[in-house]
């Protein structure tokens, strides 16, 4: 009897993993495919900023938008998702500039190499990715943590950046430089444009929300495969002597902050904040754990490149997240569940 009990319950797991498996393949299959068009030259190196802008300034609010403005507004405002997820990215940045900064690795790059530590991927793979899952209710508080990581766990790196050798007026114009970033970012107002439709039950017309639909359908595919083909860029720039070659210290303790202690955090302080009684449902942890456990925020090394800190150390922080999410994620998934 308790051998059949036992070999039941093996087949429910193994179901389990292999749902999750199907789920989750189609994504990161999509960046593989990215992957392979930039290395093989299939896909020119110079049109991927032109994909990269597609997806960020066009397809991608789209989706943000079309997901915010079908949620109760309740849902967006949600303060017991906001500052529990607020603080690990907090606590995560200071920690990453912490074991990072070195006479070698400066206020620049450590800041920017503590945000992929702290910024998923949501808003290019984590936002499908975890609806496909979870269902579209799991899109409120994934739109919740792409504002923190939007306004502020970019912000706070932003303005480190920019602290080697600054004085008062030095961290003035990268507070400056910081609020810039944020007004001219299209995800923001996609989300609070999504919020405000939602509150005042406003749809647009048939004609622009098709459009918008279509725009918005296009986001997740584009997306993915632009993840790939950057960090083929960035893996090929490598080889061929355009960047240096880095230590295994210089991106593997933060690859592994990013997809292991990153999620363990948030569950650790949503499950302390549920226990000191703050309204936080399990569900809402849940999908908060997932996010932290995807990898780094493509995204991340277009900003390095523009403000001149090691891109390649970045772009390999990215890969070996992005790599290794396959099985860490689906991991998650699977223990969650």
């Amino acid at each position: 009897m308790k051998s059949d009990l036992g070999a039941n319950a093996k087949r429910v797991e193994n179901h389990l993993v292999l749902q999750i498996l199907l789920v989750t393949f189609p994504f990161f299959a999509l960046v593989l495919a990215g992957f392979i068009a930039g290395w093989r030259g299939w896909l020119p190196l110079e049109a991927i900023p032109g994909l990269n802008g597609f997806v960020l300034y066009f397809a991608l609010p789209c989706m943000l938008y079309r997901f915010g403005a079908g949620l109760p507004i309740a849902q967006l405002l949600d303060a017991s998702v906001f500052l529990p997820y607020l603080l690990c990215a907090m606590l995560m940045v200071g920690f990453a500039v912490a074991i990072s900064f070195s006479q070698r690795i400066r206020w620049k790059d450590a800041s920017l190499g503590a945000l992929v530590a702290a910024f998923p991927n949501t808003g290019f793979m984590g936002v499908p990715l975890i609806v496909a899952l979870l269902g579209t209710s799991a899109a409120g508080p994934a739109i919740i943590t792409i504002t923190v990581d939007l306004l502020f766990t970019s912000s706070l790196c932003i303005a480190l950046s920019t602290l080697d050798g600054a004085d008062v007026h030095g961290a003035s114009k990268a507070l400056k430089n910081a609020l810039k970033g944020m007004a001219v970012n299209p995800m923001p107002w996609a989300i609070l444009l999504g919020a405000l439709s939602s509150a005042i039950q406003w749809a647009p017309p048939a004609p622009l929300g098709q459009t918008l639909g279509m725009l918005a359908d296009a986001a997740s595919p584009v997306a993915l495969f632009t993840i790939g083909s950057v960090l083929a860029r960035s893996h090929l720039l490598t080889a061929r002597g355009h960047a240096l070659p880095l230590r295994l210290a210089d991106y593997l303790p933060l690859a592994f902050l990013k997809l292991v202690a990153h999620p363990v955090l948030v569950l650790v302080v949503g499950s302390g904040a549920i226990q000191l009684g703050l309204p936080l449902s399990k569900f809402a942890l849940t999908v908060m754990v997932l996010v932290a456990a995807l990898p780094s925020a493509s995204n991340v090394a277009m900003l390095a490149e523009k403000f001149e800190a090691d891109s390649g150390r970045i772009a390999r922080i990215i890969l070996v997240s992005t790599a290794a999410a396959f099985l860490t994620f689906s991991t998650a998934v699977g223990l969650l569940r």
